[in-house]
């Protein structure tokens, strides 16, 4: 593994890995977080090197899953030039699931990816991110999990990223002055070459445990009031109770690609003569109907390739921790297959295979 270390803090880093890679004519644009007017974020993608000096990759903002984005680019075709890609771990996990489930393409792709901090919750820095920030970094450099982060973030013990051609090392690092790169693969030393002088050096992993260990310490506390005997089926009523129906979770998940959702189409619209029985039988109808099927739904379809991003949280109007819920149950579900999503992309997910001694004992 070769070390890069680049002058500047790890946006002006990345900013000139970037434009030297494009001064070197190795990528032909970049897919980055950036600036897209004061204050306001968005992924966008980048060819002219000029436009270079807005990209933010390290803000800790995740409008929607670059894993996802990077799908609709490459669902039908790979990107025609090479083109490095700068994703956060559970987004580049989510891009690796989507290639397995036949929705994106790796071919051209430099993946770029940081040990995580985490991001805030979009809605908490509608004011401004300034505030923030100061926070953020100091957090990063101690290596402490703060409380401002999404749940998700705040337990996720998967924030070393796994399958990227290049780690900008974030956590626990003083990155004011210079920020370390590690290429990670033959890709990464290629495309790197010649950037600054470089070292060979395996990256100080003690942090990063301690980090690990402090993230999955935080699960009970964040987690566990979620577990199906703490929640049960009136607490599922409860927590669920208030959704609209409004589908904006499975609109933000990156794992939730059918071009027709069940959930949207006329067969989950509810019948007059249906309406009628329930209201037969009850006396009265909670309108918009079966929210909590809608939500089962999506956890049995889902929970193999959660990759515990936090969109769904995020993009719910009503607050619903959607996120915590499915984030638990994928854990357990994916536990019980010694899967983790995203961890490989040559790794199949356990639904397309079939193994005759699988699960024995859940029939037993």
């Amino acid at each position: 593994m070769k070390r890069f270390q680049v002058p500047g803090t790890p946006d002006e880093a990345v900013r000139e890995l970037l434009g030297f890679l494009m001064e070197q004519e190795r990528i032909r644009g970049a897919f980055v977080l950036a600036e897209v007017n004061p204050g306001g974020f968005a992924y966008t993608l980048i060819a002219d090197r000029q436009l270079l000096g807005r990209a933010a990759p390290t803000v800790p903002l995740m409008p929607v899953n670059g894993g996802r984005m990077v799908s609709r680019l490459t669902t039908l075709e790979p990107v025609p030039e090479p083109t490095a890609v700068v994703l956060r771990p559970c987004e580049l996990r989510a891009l690796f699931e989507l290639v397995k489930l036949g929705q994106a393409r790796l071919d051209n792709l430099l993946l770029i990816s940081c040990t995580c901090g985490g991001v805030v919750p979009t809605r908490s820095v509608l004011g401004g991110i300034d505030p923030v920030l100061e926070k953020h970094r100091d957090a990063l450099e101690s290596g402490v999990t703060w409380d401002g982060l999404r749940d998700t973030c705040r337990v996720c013990a998967e924030f070393v990223p796994k399958g990227a051609d290049v780690t900008v090392a974030l956590v626990g690092k003083d990155t004011r002055q210079t920020t370390d790169m590690l290429a990670e693969t033959e890709k990464g030393e290629r495309f790197l070459e010649g950037l600054s002088p470089s070292s060979e050096s395996e990256p100080d992993t003690g942090m990063l445990e301690r980090v690990g260990e402090e993230r999955a310490g935080h699960r009970p506390a964040v987690l566990d009031r979620f577990s199906p005997d703490a929640l049960g089926i009136s607490g599922l009523i409860s927590v669920f109770g208030r959704c609209i129906n409004c589908h904006a979770c499975s609109n933000a998940c990156p794992v939730c690609y059918c071009n027709t959702c069940h959930f949207e189409s006329a067969d989950a619209e509810q019948k007059p003569g249906t309406v009628s029985d329930e209201l037969d039988q009850r006396g009265g109808l909670r309108l918009p109907v079966g929210t909590i099927y809608y939500h089962v739904g999506r956890m049995l379809h889902v929970s193999l390739s959660c990759v515990g991003c936090g969109m769904c949280s995020d993009a719910c109007p009503v607050n619903i921790p959607v996120a915590s819920i499915f984030t638990r149950l994928a854990g357990s579900v994916q536990g019980m297959f010694d899967y983790l999503a995203g961890r490989d992309a040559e790794e199949k997910i356990p639904t397309s295979t079939f193994e005759a001694e699988e699960l024995k004992e859940v029939g037993a």
